[in-house]
């Protein structure tokens, strides 16, 4: 095997992580000439290599005395416990008239905002936050589009110290209450409605209906998006609202910092086996590890263009906002990325100069499926990065990537979570780039791949564990008073160690493989197999659009049972299995072979874009489903009910 993709010496000599290395290794009076070793001492000496980081990447704020205290418990580890700051004064540090934002929306246009008026704007916010009354501690929820608003909300509720949190617009009012209604917000920003695929969706029943239901709500805030009526008691319009303290306050605003741990975001979880976990993340440990994942694993610097094809109620959203931390621009699109067709984002990259591209792996998977190759067919010259996530890139997405996109380009498959607003494995500018493969841990996450004794395996798939404390574990669980939700959701498994509940192994190039949900591993016969495997076969059928794979329970033991979406004008017939059949067979085991293969008109998946193993293997098993609303298609459930073939 050869990589797809080797930097140049010339890149590498001039990526963000090299001159890190070399600080460091000067600050540390030791050699680190491999990422292994660098790696290895981000996590041998935490408090070290975070404080490096801190001053590399010009955090605003007090470190304090302290860099790490308890390095050694796990959870249970606090960093920089004296330390200070504010989270959006780090964001809103440039204030000159250069680009902060590009926003795009299916329906047209480009808004630009520079970084001078987002700073105005997100100090007005924090403004009319506290002529309402909002404390710190207070939670503002949004049920917004990826578009600036949701943005300068963010940053004026982060400003005074209260807690945002975000959904977006697409969710049902259960949705929105199974979230909003455990964290008791005191504002409610939210829009009028939204586009996608064309056409414009009302959400002003929806508002009013959720802001009736929402006790604790004392304003609601209107942003108009689709033009269309929300009439909610008490309601005020976003402009008139961001006006009403006036602007004499703008000038000698003033960031007061908070401790390094002070609630910053809650965040939802988006399974489906019961009412959403709301996960409250720090907003030290949001900025540090961001600041980190931007500027070394990403090459992040100053005037970039950053872009994510997100939602405010996926984690990348978070994720992406961070990036004005690093001076880069953002580039935001709200909207189907396949309305008019597939080309639209591959237009904005051009017209917007984007330089770090970050998409789901589904995406890349269905530019191939559409026959795209925009190599051919746009510039794409100051794209940089491509990074993918959501779920496992298959290889043969990567190989699209760098025979029909771009060759020469860092494509950097990422996996972490809403649970850590990060992750644990990534890419790296300075390594190269191996077909189907993560390049490498995170710096400063002690990952691993545990077998069920708790030991290291190694040449196998396990269980993907961190062994050390982290910066952006959760604050807390809301409504957690002892921690015990806490502790069950990721020390339970394993004393001392976190566990994520990905199916994963090590390679030979120091790199990782993620085979899917490790609760969603199938296990026929008492054999492990990851879903991801099953999917990468089937999925290179030109008849196959996707595919979901789940474990039957079946006469004492449990079968693999494969359902697929197919293309238009194609029809499950015994020699489309056989084909399904030998492709399976041929690439992986025997034992990977679905004893029944079914054809379904809809896969279920998250508002994030992730199918559901787990809802389905409910459904098929007669066993209630919980929290449907965290599914942009709960309907499709109805498909998986009562199949006859599952019968025999």
């Amino acid at each position: 095997m050869t990589p797809l993709w080797t930097p140049s010496p010339a890149r590498v000599a001039q990526t963000r992580l090299t001159h890190f290395t070399r600080r460091l290794e000067a600050r540390a009076r030791r050699q680190l000439p491999t990422y292994a070793d660098l790696h290895g001492f981000s996590v041998d000496y935490p408090g070290a290599f975070w404080s490096a980081v801190w001053d590399e990447c010009g955090v605003v704020g007090d470190r304090g005395r302290i860099d790490v205290r308890d390095p050694d418990r796990m959870p249970g580890a606090a960093f920089f416990p004296d330390g200070s700051l504010n989270f959006a004064a780090n964001l809103l540090r440039r204030t000159d008239e250069a680009p902060a934002i590009h926003a795009y929306t299916e329906a047209g246009g480009e808004r630009v905002i520079s970084f001078a008026a987002l700073r105005r704007d997100a100090i007005r916010a924090a403004l009319a936050l506290r002529a309402e009354g909002v404390q710190p501690g207070d939670r503002v929820a949004g049920i917004v589009s990826n578009v600036p608003e949701a943005i300068v909300a963010a940053l004026g509720t982060a400003a005074i110290g209260a807690i945002w949190s975000s959904c977006s617009p697409d969710f049902g009012v259960q949705g929105v209450l199974d979230r909003f209604g455990q964290i008791e917000p005191v504002v409610l920003v939210a829009m009028d409605g939204y586009h996608y695929g064309g056409k414009t969706f009302d959400c002003g029943g929806k508002v009013r209906d959720v802001a009736s239901r929402l006790p604790s709500v004392r304003r609601v805030v209107t942003v108009p998006l689709a033009g269309t009526d929300v009439e909610v008691p008490g309601a005020v319009a976003w402009e008139a609202w961001l006006a009403g303290p006036g602007d004499a306050g703008v000038t000698g605003f003033v960031f007061e910092p908070r401790p390094f741990a002070h609630p910053l975001y809650i965040l939802f979880s988006s399974g489906t086996t019961g009412v959403p976990k709301c996960i409250v993340h720090g907003a030290g440990g949001t900025l540090l590890q961001h600041l980190k994942e931007h500027q070394l694993h990403c090459d992040v610097r100053r005037d970039d263009r950053v872009f994510y094809f997100t939602t405010c109620g996926w984690m990348m959203w978070n994720w992406l906002v961070t990036a004005l931390a690093s001076e880069a621009s953002l580039v935001l699109y709200d909207g189907s990325p396949f309305h008019p067709d597939g080309r639209r984002l591959f237009d904005l990259i051009d017209a917007a100069g984007i330089t770090l591209f970050g998409v789901s792996a589904k995406y890349i998977d269905a530019v191939g499926k559409a026959g795209l190759s925009p190599i051919r067919t746009h510039r794409l010259g100051s794209l940089r990065t491509i990074t993918s996530t959501g779920s496992p890139l298959a290889p043969e997405s990567f190989d699209l990537v760098y025979e029909r996109i771009r060759h020469d380009v860092h494509l950097a498959s990422i996996s972490g979570g809403t649970d850590i607003v990060s992750c644990f494995v990534g890419g790296n500018p300075n390594l190269p780039v191996w077909r189907g493969e993560i390049q490498c841990a995170g710096l400063g996450m002690d990952v691993d791949v545990f077998g069920p004794d708790a030991r290291p395996v190694k040449g196998t798939a396990g269980e993907l564990v961190c062994k050390s404390p982290f910066p952006s574990m959760p604050v807390r669980f809301w409504n957690d008073p002892d921690g015990s939700r806490y502790h069950a959701a990721y020390f339970e498994r394993f004393r001392d160690v976190w566990c994520h509940g990905d199916w994963i192994k090590a390679t030979d190039h120091g790199g990782y493989v993620i085979y899917g949900r490790s609760d969603a591993t199938l296990n026929p016969g008492g054999v492990r197999i990851g879903t991801a495997e099953i999917y990468r076969q089937v999925e290179q059928l030109p008849e196959v659009l996707e595919s979901l794979a789940v474990g039957q329970r079946w006469q004492g033991d449990e079968r693999i049972v494969l359902f697929v979406r197919l293309a238009d004008g194609v029809t499950m017939d015994d020699a489309l299995r056989r084909r399904i059949t030998t492709q399976i067979r041929t690439n992986t085991t025997p034992r990977h072979v679905p004893a029944k293969i079914v054809a379904v008109a809809d896969i279920p998946r998250t508002k994030s874009g992730k199918i559901t193993e787990l809802a389905v293997r409910s459904v098929i098993h007669g066993e209630p489903v919980g929290n449907r609303e965290a599914l942009a298609n709960p309907e499709a459930l109805d498909l998986f009910r009562d199949v006859p073939d599952l019968t025999t």
